[in-house]
């Protein structure tokens, strides 16, 4: 039986901070100390965190050049004064009235989902992977951190890390659960289990392999969990490819009927917690027809629900079925309660918000026909377009109001493929439920994580977690810095359900230099007009480009895409011709992402096109003066 390594535990004891500290200092998983005699002063160096939406840079003009990442922006402050006892500014959050935010922890990695004891340690599970982070730094600690506050001011004071680490080959990884005196977390392709002794925070022992063989090639390689009472554990097996289509995320290019994908990826599997050295194989699939579940969660009676990352790129790959505007808006994401047997329709069907509809790359019609989607297996609520949501938490506590009781609360990590819509999501939601379906319209709950910009590469925080303590407060995990928020309410408990304001943010430049606002310099050989029609086109203005969702409205980059700035090219030396070349041709094999860029970026883009956008791509890596 193969076993984890518990790597080494590095403890931050963090003496006498203020009790609504900002921020915490010190290295990303490196211990750290305050000196009690100088409360609130940290280490001075700073790791790099970058985003870790796993999405692809197809349907843009991806690979051009590195990913990097521009510096971090202020959060949006609250527009509502918070609660007496609470952090003046929520924690840089927009909450209802009666709701109030505190940094819990700062600095963690790239954290994903959450999991909180009988006793409030917080755990938290972090992942780095080179392809999806290019030069950044993993923690130098574990991947797994425990979070404590020992004197119960909203802010941790010790942090253990333990677990794998990069130095021994981990990657780390997004799900996490605690079940009967154990926490599970996974780990590359496996689920550990470690054992915790009562009155200590961490394990002492390496994690065992419940569970390993998890697939990780491809678009989705996360496998978030959950475990129910009885020891049932579920784990998500994300999709490869868009839709099971070859060339994967390509225009026009048809499904694979029947989707041979299915048998190891686009589900839901099941194993059991109480049992060591099980193997992933399609026998264990339990739910199907799901491209990637972000999250699931159990509420007080046993239900699941999870979230789905809808398909992507149905204008971009199918311009005469769908207009920019629809791609923009379709498919809907969904809440859903999957159960043994269940399909729920991907990659043959989409949800258009109201029903299950053919697929383009199965003979759709743009919408019009069901089809064979008919009899899929109905959703529980649905939600706007390539939002992406990355975790659910059912609110069982009775400490917020009770409209809260027994409703969902969505992270929802951000989008990056709306374009010509701006780009949206980067939020908490909260779904009203009542007996597992609908009882109102899901609200904003917490907003403000983006900071001044709503897009991949610029967001200062992105919303990947949710847990709910046992003192009923809600915790919120962030990938881009390691932010946890702590979430607390006093006020009326029956107080009506009401939105939080919707943050304000800076509108992308899209007209002059990104940097400066001046003119952009044209490249030898073009012009003043050429750079214009490009620009347009890089930010969805014309030609339905999703440029911007993925390489950034500065060209800096994403997750989703790669820097443009230069000096360093991936696939062409950055000269006029050389970037034409790599937006004909595409990138079906990409070198730092596992997602392909279609030729033209998707994008019905004559020749005249072509070289405008490859003229402002140029025009990015040489700044005016």
């Amino acid at each position: 039986m193969r076993s984890g390594t518990t790597g080494f535990v590095s403890t931050m004891a963090i003496s006498q901070l203020p009790s609504r500290a900002p921020r915490l200092g010190g290295l990303s998983g490196q211990p750290f100390s305050i000196d009690p005699g100088r409360s609130g002063q940290h280490s001075p160096g700073m790791t790099k965190l970058f985003s870790t939406r796993t999405v692809l840079a197809a349907a843009c003009t991806a690979a051009l050049g590195l990913a990097l990442i521009a510096p971090r922006a202020p959060l949006a402050a609250a527009s509502a004064p918070a609660p007496q006892d609470c952090a003046p500014d929520n924690g840089g959050l927009t909450l209802p009235p009666g709701f109030c935010a505190t940094i819990f922890a700062d600095h963690l990695g790239h954290a994903r989902h959450l999991a909180v004891a009988a006793d409030g340690t917080v755990y938290v599970n972090t992942w780095y992977y080179p392809d999806y982070f290019p030069d950044t730094s993993a923690p130098t600690g574990g991947f797994l951190a425990a979070l404590q506050d020992r004197d119960g001011d909203g802010v941790a004071d010790r942090i253990e890390r333990f677990g794998s680490t990069v130095r021994r080959g981990g990657q780390g990884g997004t799900g996490i659960a605690l079940w009967n005196g154990a926490l599970y977390a996974e780990e590359g392709d496996s689920i550990l289990r470690y054992a915790l002794t009562p009155g200590a925070a961490v394990p002492s022992g390496a994690g065992e392999t419940v569970v390993s063989g998890l697939v990780m090639k491809g678009d989705h390689p996360m496998h978030p969990f959950v475990i129910d009472k009885a020891g049932l554990l579920l784990v998500n097996s994300g999709s490869a490819s868009n839709t099971c289509e070859s060339p994967n995320r390509q225009p026009g290019a048809k499904g694979e009927d029947p989707c041979t994908e299915q048998l190891t990826r686009g589900g839901i599997w099941a194993y059991r917690a109480d049992k060591l050295a099980q193997v992933f194989s399609p026998a264990e699939r339990w739910a199907t027809g799901i491209r990637n579940t972000g999250g699931m969660a159990f509420d007080s009676a046993g239900r699941v629900y999870a979230t789905q990352h809808g398909r992507d790129q149905l204008s971009q790959n199918w311009p005469a079925l769908y207009s920019g505007e629809q791609g923009a808006e379709l498919p809907s994401e969904i809440l859903f309660s999957p159960f043994k047997g269940a399909d729920f329709g991907w990659p043959t069907c989409y949800y258009d918000g109201q029903r299950h509809v053919l697929a383009p790359e199965y003979g759709g019609d743009g919408g019009k026909t069901q089809g064979r989607c008919a009899g899929k297996t109905p959703i529980v609520a649905a939600y706007p377009a390539h939002w992406a949501p990355n975790d659910v938490a059912i609110y069982t506590s009775k400490r917020f109001p009770a409209a809260y009781g027994e409703g969902a609360f969505i992270a929802f990590h951000g989008s990056w493929n709306r374009a010509p819509a701006p780009q949206d999501g980067y939020l908490v939601a909260f779904q009203p439920l009542k007996d597992g379906k609908p009882s109102g319209t899901w609200i904003r709950f917490a907003d403000g994580f983006a900071g001044d910009f709503r897009e991949p590469g610029r967001a200062a925080h992105r919303p990947a977690g949710l847990a709910v303590g046992p003192d009923g407060a809600l915790y919120i995990a962030d990938d881009v810095r390691g932010t946890i928020w702590r979430v607390t309410y006093n006020g009326a408990a029956d107080a009506p359900l009401t939105a939080a304001p919707r943050a304000t943010v800076k509108s992308a430049l899209t007209t002059g230099d990104p940097f400066s606002g001046k003119p952009p310099l044209a490249p030898p050989g073009s012009n003043a007009e050429e750079v214009a029609l490009g620009q347009r086109i890089y930010f969805g203005e014309l030609k339905g480009g999703t440029c911007s969702g993925c390489h950034g409205s500065d060209g800096r980059g994403s997750s989703a895409g790669g820097g443009l700035i230069g000096p360093a090219w991936q696939w062409s030396d950055g000269s006029l011709e050389g970037l034409a070349a790599t937006i004909r041709a595409g990138v079906t094999k990409p070198k730092k992402a596992s997602g392909g860029m279609p030729a033209l970026g998707g994008a019905p883009l004559d020749e005249a096109d072509v070289r405008a956008v490859a003229a402002y791509v140029w025009t990015l890596g040489h700044r005016p003066g």
